[in-house]
């Protein structure tokens, strides 16, 4: 699989994320599919996990949509710059606890590193400003 192509499955998963498309999502995950957050400290495994926490998100930010502003690729591996937006009008749990709607639109910057295997996302690692987020939310950082 060539770089271009391993390019095309990492950004398919944020075209679903942002069409709320889970069957598609679903479909370029490996069986085995690890999913981490180190800002939230999750690491979530297979299919099922993932999907959850991404109609998570979903559920807190509806609207929510990422914006690849750049990608790049080296053998299996792409590294996503991603602009995500969004509206939070529903509960968003935390490693802090549940925080309710807030009415309050976020921007924040992230970076995914997805490892491909197979032509679907083996492995994705998403770094993402959390304090950022919660301060745009009027929400405290710390407990």
């Amino acid at each position: 699989m060539g770089e271009q192509e391993t390019i095309r499955v990492a950004r398919r998963a944020v075209d679903a994320f942002n069409a709320a498309d889970w069957q598609a999502l679903s479909a370029d995950l490996t069986s085995d599919s690890v999913y981490e957050e180190p800002a939230t400290g999750r690491s979530l495994r297979g299919v099922e996990e993932i999907l959850a926490a991404e109609r998570a998100w979903k559920t807190a930010f509806p609207d929510a949509s990422g914006t690849i502003t750049n990608a790049l690729a080296s053998a299996n591996t792409v590294v996503l710059e991603i602009t995500w937006q969004g509206t939070q009008s529903g509960d968003l749990v935390t490693p802090m606890g549940i925080v309710p709607a807030t009415g309050r639109r976020v921007v924040i910057k992230a970076v995914q590193v997805v490892e491909v295997e197979d032509g679907k996302s083996k492995t994705n690692r998403h770094y993402f400003d959390l304090a950022g987020m919660l301060s745009q939310l009027g929400v405290s950082a710390t407990a």
